[in-house]
């Protein structure tokens, strides 16, 4: 059997000190989530090395799908899809998407095994402002691959 729940009675100062509280971390909350606050490049760049290392970047192998413009930036179609045969000694291990400019630069990162049969992604993502959107390809030899794509948004998404 559940144990009964015994009503707790506050003291004026008990309220009064949460509701402090409270204000504090209102007042503290509203840092956190700057409406201007946006990643730059050396942001994107700090979040790639944090994902892949300093192992060199190839291009080639990724086809990414946005759009030029975005009217709508809540809801912007993106794709891709890696060159590779998807086999055992032959595959893509992952998939991380960066955003310049929006304040948080990492998107998505999508895994692979050789049992997805193609690394094809197909999704909507949140854009702020125009901006580049990088995917960085990781492979099971250990290469990356990387590119890049500018898309030019009309309407922020992310509160912008």
């Amino acid at each position: 059997m559940a144990d009964k729940l015994k009503p707790h009675t506050y003291k004026r100062r008990e309220v009064l000190a949460l509701a402090g509280t409270g204000v504090v971390v209102v007042v503290a909350g509203i840092g956190l989530f700057p409406g201007a606050a946006s990643a730059d490049a050396a942001a994107v760049a700090k979040a790639i090395k944090k994902r892949i290392g300093d192992k060199p970047m190839k291009s080639g192998r990724i086809t990414l799908e946005l759009p030029e413009i975005a009217e709508n930036g809540n809801t912007v179609p993106i794709g891709f899809e890696i060159d590779s045969p998807m086999t055992d000694n032959d595959y893509v291990k992952a998939v991380h998407i960066f955003a310049e400019k929006n304040p948080n630069p990492d998107v998505a990162t999508f895994r692979f095994t050789p049992g997805n049969g193609k690394a094809k992604v197909s999704t909507r993502m949140r854009l702020i402002k125009s901006q580049n959107i990088i995917a960085v390809a990781e492979m099971s030899d250990g290469s990356v691959y990387m590119t890049k794509k500018a898309v030019k948004v009309t309407i922020g998404g992310c509160g912008g």
